[in-house]
């Protein structure tokens, strides 16, 4: 795939989490896969994995740990130096850890996947508004973020995508023995929420064949109902591209804390191959033609009747998730293309000339 200009081989830091599983390490070795030398530490291994701890440091922004955090940085890093430092969230890097990291790369980046500027969790992401002017650039994936951020005194605010992953999110070998385990009609892989509750209890209360993989749902008030449908707690990896895979129709429903009107899984269902069955927002209707490349609704019920009528056409169903892999290709939707973007906004503003 052509990516357009960009140098090869810069020296990338590249601080977020490394567990294979994640979005984060996804991007880092995206950037390895364009010919990019990277990096990466993860910042939060000074925080203990205590649940109390976990939430004094939302309740606090980190303030407990980014003298920790940034000591975990320095000394690692030592005298070296970079082209770029991408910094992934950024909970827990202070004003200072910037300043310093900028001593140490011509250019520091600041990519945020939620939603910091928003009302779900204020004081998770207080450490990281503060230090927003320090940045070089901050990458986004919601449009309103932009002007939020640039209130905040940002240099220059990037807006991208969601996106899947060309590898972690790749169609597997069909297996009979996968279809047998992993089957199912309609699924939804996702946490549980206070709104996703009463949703799935209806969605199963109106007949839709429904599977719920996730945590966290026993604390739904509708628990009763929904465990005959709850099959595990959440499939990652592997086990996340079989479960959408071997699906006919997978629901992607957002989260309204974080104000989302498209999420990670509006691209990486229609990659992996199922029809895309989601609420109807202004970026969703962007991205797919409705009723062509994936099916929209505004309530329970119309969900309802979309998945009833698609699950007794299933010619309808695999030209509708055909076309939508196509889209989300053709949209540049994956990390290779969308980190490559980044890159080039990057490259452009440290002067590099085409």
């Amino acid at each position: 795939m052509n990516h357009g200009f960009m140098p090869q081989g810069l020296r990338i830091l590249y601080l977020g989490r490394e567990a294979a599983e994640t979005s984060s390490r996804q991007r880092a070795d995206a950037l390895r896969r364009l010919g990019h030398y990277v990096e990466i530490l993860n910042p939060d291994a000074v925080m203990p994995r205590n649940r109390v701890l976990s939430q004094v440091n939302f309740r606090t922004g980190y303030r407990l740990y980014t003298g920790a955090a940034f000591r975990y940085v320095r000394e690692r890093v030592g005298e070296r130096n970079y082209d770029i430092v991408w910094i992934d969230g950024g909970h827990s890097m202070c004003a200072e850890s910037v300043r310093w990291l900028k001593k140490r790369a011509r250019f520091v980046v600041n990519m945020s996947m939620d939603d910091p500027t928003g009302p779900r969790e204020p004081s998770k992401w207080s450490t990281l508004l503060r230090a927003i002017p320090e940045y070089d650039l901050c990458v986004v994936v919601r449009d309103f973020n932009c002007q939020e951020l640039m209130d905040l005194g940002a240099k220059k605010v990037l807006h991208v995508m969601r996106c899947y992953d060309e590898l972690a999110h790749a169609r597997l070998p069909y297996s009979a023995q996968d279809e047998g385990f992993w089957g199912s009609e309609v699924v939804f892989v996702g946490t549980w929420m206070p709104e996703r509750g009463p949703f799935m209890e209806e969605l199963i209360r109106l007949g839709v064949p429904l599977t719920i993989y996730g945590n966290k749902w026993q604390r739904a008030t509708s628990w009763p109902v929904i465990e005959p449908h709850w099959r595990s707690a959440s499939a990652t990896g592997a086990n996340y591209v079989k479960a959408i895979q071997y699906s006919k129709i997978a629901i992607g429903m957002l989260s309204k804390g974080n104000r989302d009107l498209h999420t990670q899984r509006s691209a990486e269902i229609p990659f992996i191959g199922s029809v895309f069955c989601a609420e109807r927002t202004r970026e969703h209707v962007q991205m797919f033609e409705d009723g062509e490349e994936a099916v929209f609704w505004t309530s329970p019920k119309e969900c309802a009747a979309a998945c009833q009528a698609l699950l007794k056409d299933p010619a309808r169903c695999e030209k509708m998730t055909e076309a939508a892999r196509a889209k989300v290709e053709a949209l540049g939707l994956g990390n290779e293309a969308v980190c490559a973007q980044i890159l080039e906004a990057v490259t452009e503003q440290m002067g590099c000339v085409r």
